[in-house]
């Protein structure tokens, strides 16, 4: 049976300065490697076809960092899409030297996909602002109801409703046909990106969402049994 493993990243710059993030795109702490490197270890005898993660150097780090531990002996190497006729020069020249020879052998190849819309929630106004001294300005209350509410975006940013609208889309037209093609699918992503899909897969109300925690650097492993989504790790 495939499986779909969700992690979210481990602890950013940003998260042990209790910063808000969003898309600013700061790297992880120690701490933070050694919680990808320790869920990477969960995940060393689970097979794995293909790796999605957001465009996030977060993120990143955690897939790469999770994959250094595994035992089935692939290089993970990231895939360059090519996007049309809207591509710059330089991006257009990494699809094109980025290709392996079309002799190479490509069954020792573990091919990884970045995607926008794995990105956390874009927090707006919030961005790089201190937790607390947001709440003293703004209100313990507000500012709970900008981080918790299902459909109440910060200023300038995403809510989770509006973060579902990408997330869900990707699942259903990337992620879900490469589960049914049998593949196992590891997403490295962030809290909420994670919790729209989490919320799509249980089938979690607006109210239930609001108490989902993600835990960062913890793999959780998802298979379709009878036609509901089961969690059997993490």
């Amino acid at each position: 049976m495939a499986s779909l493993i969700l992690m979210r990243h481990g602890q950013s710059m940003w998260n042990a300065a209790n910063l808000f993030t969003g898309w600013v795109d700061v790297p992880l702490t120690q701490v933070g490697i050694d919680e990808a490197l320790t869920g990477g270890q969960k995940l060393a005898d689970v097979p794995i076809d293909e790796v999605h993660t957001s465009t996030l150097i977060r993120a990143q780090m955690t897939a790469m960092l999770a994959l250094s531990q595994h035992n089935g002996g692939k290089t993970p190497v990231l895939q360059y899409a090519d996007s049309g006729d809207t591509m710059s020069q330089n991006e257009r020249k990494m699809v094109d030297w980025s290709q392996m020879h079309e002799d190479a052998d490509a069954t020792n190849i573990l091919p990884v996909f970045v995607s926008w819309q794995l990105n956390e929630r874009m927090y707006g106004d919030l961005q790089g602002m201190n937790k607390q001294e947001t709440r003293d300005k703004f209100g313990d209350e507000q500012v709970k109801i900008w981080r918790r509410s299902y459909d109440t975006p910060p200023p300038n940013g995403e809510s989770l409703e509006l973060t579902a609208e990408r997330t869900i889309p990707y699942l259903k037209t990337v992620l879900l046909p490469g589960y049914d093609a049998g593949k196992n699918l590891f997403v490295a992503a962030h809290g909420n990106s994670l919790r729209s899909i989490i919320m799509h897969l249980e089938g979690l109300s607006r109210e239930e969402v609001l108490g989902l925690e993600v835990p960062t650097g913890v793999p959780m492993m998802y298979e379709l049994q009878d036609g509901t989504w089961k969690r059997t790790m993490g």
